[in-house]
């Protein structure tokens, strides 16, 4: 296939662009390069060095013989959005291109401003671009599971049947979004379905959950070609930080009592996923939703497996509780269904103790670009500041 991975540069996009490009899939990768320049914006670096992505691509030509394409611009430019898709003309377009942490998006009233910006302006952009010149492609937009929230009923895939006042009708399942980033979130979903439903496009909302491992076949074929692995409060995930902080020997922080649960899942995982969305494309005028995650873990779990597994590593690791700086339901009832991508094929990987070995073999030999500083919440949800915070030192 013709596909276009938006935000090819990042770490999702980054796995999932080689993974379909050693499948023989025809790849182009469009990007900024924003995600770089927040780092900056932050003081902060992933813990696995990242080359520039000339130098990724020109590796893994060289490895595989195969060429990805690259379009640098932004979405927020519709003229280049339009240019872009007449020239690649693709069957389907992977959309990651967008602000992804909820910490950012809560630092400050400039960051919840630009995050929506950027967010809900570029898929709009896109919609209308397909609209105009490509309404048979296939859009794989990356949602979040954190769409839904944490409400005291199963969570569907995407719509719920509800009977009222002896009626029943099938709709899109409640969101309780818990950032501004969530919210941007719901504010694409319910513009995607929108566009379906008027102009006849074809799309698949993957909800994501939290997304784990640096590692993939592609990726561990050079050096040049590895992935981010992001451990600060801002960008970083919650096992990443663990990882490190088990690696230096530090206190592993978790928020409140740690049992806020979640869904989980592996980074080979959330390719599969992508190329089995992009096979097996949604109808025209369909926008059906599916809940891309593995397993569900609360924080504490998370920690005590870390823990345990440090120990027999022969780490010291210990567990500290901070104050929760997000406002967010630490008992709760969380069940999610997540059988449809099964049904098209998904064989899942799960958390292994040799999984976790790994990430945190990786923090041991990256031990020196560790900044501890990180570790620490900075951005407290009930303190949102209408100035702007300054990070970088």
């Amino acid at each position: 296939m013709e596909i276009a991975i938006l935000g090819g540069d990042g770490y999702c996009g980054w796995a999932t662009a080689l993974y379909l490009s050693a499948r023989g899939h025809n790849v182009t990768i469009v990007d900024s390069f924003v995600r770089r320049l927040w780092d900056y914006e932050l003081g902060v670096q992933t813990l696995t060095p990242i080359r520039s992505l000339k130098d990724r691509l020109r590796t893994w030509h060289n490895l595989t013989g195969r060429t990805i394409t690259l379009h640098v611009g932004d979405l927020s430019d519709y003229d280049f959005v339009a240019s872009m898709l007449r020239s690649v003309e693709p069957e389907a377009v992977v959309h990651f291109a967008e602000q992804r942490s909820a910490p950012y998006s809560m630092i400050d009233r400039k960051h919840a401003v630009a995050t929506q910006l950027n967010n809900v302006r570029g898929t709009l952009n896109l919609l209308f671009a397909l609209r105009e010149g490509h309404p048979d492609c296939h859009l794989v937009k990356l949602g979040t599971m954190g769409e839904y929230g944490t409400p005291n009923i199963d969570i569907e895939e995407g719509y719920l049947t509800i009977e009222h006042n002896g009626r029943t009708d099938t709709l899109p399942f409640p969101k309780q979004p818990g950032s501004f980033y969530h919210l941007s979130k719901v504010h694409d979903s319910h513009n995607i379905m929108f566009a379906c439903r008027i102009w006849g496009l074809r799309a698949t909302d993957l909800n994501q959950g939290v997304v784990y491992g640096t590692m993939t076949d592609e990726i561990s074929l050079d050096e040049t070609l590895i992935n981010r692995f992001d451990y600060d409060e801002i960008f970083g995930t919650v096992l990443n930080r663990f990882c490190v902080e088990a690696a230096l020997g530090q206190p592993l922080t978790v928020y409140g009592r740690g049992t806020q649960t979640r869904g989980f899942l592996d980074i080979r995982d959330t390719v599969r996923c992508v190329e089995l969305a992009c096979m097996n494309p949604a109808r025209r005028g369909e926008f059906r939703v599916f809940n891309q995650f593995t397993e569900q873990f609360s924080i504490r779990e998370l920690a005590d497996l870390i823990q345990q597994l440090g120990t027999k590593l022969g780490l010291e690791v210990t567990i500290d509780s901070l104050p929760n700086p997000r406002v967010e339901a630490e008992e709760h009832y969380y069940s999610a269904k997540h059988s449809k991508l099964v049904d098209l094929g998904l064989t899942p990987h799960v958390l292994s103790e040799s999984l976790l070995d790994s990430m945190i073999a990786i923090a041991v030999r990256y031990r020196g670009r560790i900044d501890p500083s990180l570790f620490l919440p900075r951005v407290n949800w009930r303190e949102v500041r209408n100035s702007r915070c300054h990070f970088a030192p």
